[in-house]
C-alpha cells in the first residue's frame, strides 16, 4: 500500500500478503463448497465413484480459482474524503463527500466502497460502485450527525473486492483519515449592556497607548515606514534627529468567561446534562462577546485558558476574531470534568482590578467555594454568574426536598458580593436568562468593586 498526494491514499489489493490471505477471504459460500468438494472427494474414494470424484474437484477447486483471481487483482484507485462542514455544531448535520479514481490503465470489477465513523456518529456507510473505467472517477457522499460534541476521527476508507460468484471477498485499507469535530451549540444572545465595556464607549472613550514599552511615553525616533505626519517638530530640533510622537487607540473592553469544570459540581451525563448546558452557555457568550468587539478569554476552574491566547485574551475585531472563535470551539469541544475540588486556581489567575466583565457557568457550590467565587468579584469590572443546581436537573421538581433553601442560599451570598447572579433551572434557554440577568443587573449596585459602579457601567 503506497501513500498518495495530501488528503489522498492508493491502495494496490495485491500488494501483500499469501495463500493464508486468500483463504482468510472465503466468504461462507466459499467455505461451505469447500467443505462440500473435500466431503465429496472422500466420499468418492470410499465408495470408488469416480464421477462423484468430478464434482467434489469442481467443489474443491471453485473458490480456491476465486480466491487467487481475487487476491492476484491489481486495481490501483486513489481516494480522498472532503467534509462539509469540519467543525459543526452539536445535533446538527456534516455532509462527507468520498471520491474514488482510478489510476490504472485498467477497468476495475465490482468494488464496495466502506467508511469507518465511531458508532456515535451513525451506522457505517457502504456503497457498491460499478466498473470504473481507467481514468475514471466516482463521487458518493452520506451524511453524519452527533448530539455529543468532541472530535471523531472518520476513515480510513476501505475497500472490498469480490468474485462474480461471491467465493471469497478481500478488504484493503486507505490510510489516511479525518477529524471531525463537533462543537456546543452556540446560541444567539441579545445586546444588552451587562458591563466591562471601556467606559463612555463612543464620545468621550478611554483611549491607550498603542505603542508598547516604556521608550513609548515619550516621543521616540524615527522608524522606516513612521507616517511622516507624525514628526514632533519640537523634539526633533531638541534631539537633532528626527522623531515621532505616540499615538492613542481606544482601550479595548475585556470579558473573562469562567467555566466551572468540576467533576463534583455536577450530575447526570448526556446531551441535556448539567454539564453540557453549562459548555454550550460559554460557547454562546465567547461567540457574543466577540461579535461585539470585546477581548475575550476562557478560564477554567483549574486555571487552564485556551492554547495560544494572548495576556488580554482574543481581539474581537479584524480578520482573526473568525480564527479565535475556532480555536475556543474546539478546546470547548473537547472539554470535560477536571479532577479539581476548588475555584481558588481560577481565582489565582484574575489579575486584580481591571479585569473587565466575568461571566461564570458555576455547578454546586458548597459554602468554601461561595466565598471564593465571591472574592472574584473584586477582580473584575462587572460579574454575572450561571449558578446551576444539580439536584433541579437530575430530579423531578415535586421530588426536591426543599429545593431552594441551599440555592437561594449561594445566590445571596454571591450577590452581597456584587455579582448579578441567576438560578438556572433545568432546560431553561441562555437567551431569557442573558435578559434577566441584565433586569437584574439594572437594580444591583456593585459592593466591595472597583471604583463602586453600577455593575453593568
Amino acid at each position: 500500500m503506497t501513500i498518495g498526494p495530501a488528503g489522498q491514499a492508493e491502495a494496490d489489493p495485491g500488494d501483500k500478503g499469501g495463500a493464508r490471505t486468500a483463504l482468510a477471504g472465503l466468504t461462507t459460500r466459499g467455505r461451505s463448497f469447500l467443505a462440500a468438494g473435500i466431503a465429496a472427494a472422500i466420499c468418492a474414494y470410499v465408495l470408488g465413484q469416480p464421477d462423484l470424484l468430478r464434482v467434489g474437484l469442481l467443489l474443491t477447486v471453485l473458490p480456491l480459482v476465486c480466491a487467487a483471481v481475487v487476491y492476484r487483482t491489481r486495481y490501483r484507485v486513489a481516494g480522498s474524503r472532503r467534509l462539509s462542514p469540519a467543525r459543526v455544531p452539536a445535533g446538527s448535520e456534516a455532509r462527507v463527500h468520498l471520491r474514488m479514481d482510478n489510476v490504472s490503465r485498467l477497468p476495475t470489477g465490482l468494488l464496495m466502497l466502506q467508511d469507518r465513523v465511531p458508532y456515535v456518529l451513525g451506522p457505517r456507510p457502504r456503497f457498491v460502485l460499478d466498473r470504473v473505467e481507467a481514468g475514471g472517477r466516482r463521487e458518493v457522499s452520506y451524511r453524519v450527525r452527533s448530539d455529543l460534541r468532541g472530535r471523531y476521527p472518520l476513515g480510513p476508507l476501505q475497500l472490498r473486492l469480490n468474485d462474480p460468484f461471491g467465493m471469497c471477498e478481500l478488504t484493503r485499507s486507505f490510510s489516511t483519515y479525518d477529524t471531525l469535530t463537533v462543537i456546543p451549540r452556540v446560541e444567539a444572545l441579545p445586546s444588552v449592556r451587562l458591563g466591562g465595556e471601556a467606559k463612555g464607549y463612543g464620545d468621550g472613550r478611554q483611549r491607550s497607548l498603542a505603542l508598547a514599552g516604556e521608550d513609548d511615553a515619550i516621543p521616540r525616533g524615527y522608524r522606516y515606514g513612521d507616517d511622516l505626519r507624525r514628526v514632533h517638530w519640537r523634539s526633533t530640533a531638541r534631539y537633532g534627529e528626527l522623531m515621532v510622537r505616540r499615538e492613542e487607540q481606544p482601550q479595548r473592553s475585556r470579558c473573562t468567561v469562567l467555566l466551572d469544570t468540576r467533576g463534583l459540581a455536577y450530575r447526570g451525563a448526556g446531551p441535556d446534562s448539567a454539564f453540557e448546558w453549562a459548555v454550550s452557555g460559554a460557547a454562546s457568550v465567547l461567540v457574543h462577546m466577540l461579535e461585539r468587539g470585546f477581548s475575550v478569554r476562557l478560564l477554567t476552574d483549574a486555571g487552564s485558558s485556551v492554547p495560544g491566547e494572548g495576556a488580554d485574551g482574543f481581539a474581537g475585531s479584524g480578520q482573526g476574531s473568525a480564527d479565535a472563535a475556532g480555536l475556543m470551539m474546539d478546546t470547548l469541544a473537547v472539554i470535560d470534568h477536571s479532577d479539581g475540588t476548588g475555584l481558588s486556581p481560577a481565582y489565582d489567575v484574575l489579575r486584580g482590578g481591571n479585569e473587565g466583565l466575568l461571566v461564570a457557568f458555576l455547578g454546586d457550590l458548597d459554602e468554601q467555594e461561595a466565598a471564593v467565587a465571591a472574592k472574584m468579584r473584586q477582580r473584575s469590572g462587572g460579574a454575572v454568574a450561571f449558578l446551576l443546581d444539580g439536584d433541579s436537573w437530575v430530579r423531578e421538581p415535586n421530588d426536591l426536598p426543599h429545593p431552594m433553601n441551599r440555592q437561594e442560599e449561594r445566590l445571596r451570598m454571591l450577590r452581597e458580593a456584587g455579582w448579578t447572579a441567576v438560578s438556572v433551572p433545568r432546560g431553561a434557554p441562555l437567551n431569557e436568562l442573558w435578559r434577566q440577568a441584565d433586569r437584574e443587573r439594572s437594580g444591583v449596585v456593585t459592593a466591595g468593586g472597583p471604583s463602586g459602579r453600577e455593575a453593568g457601567s
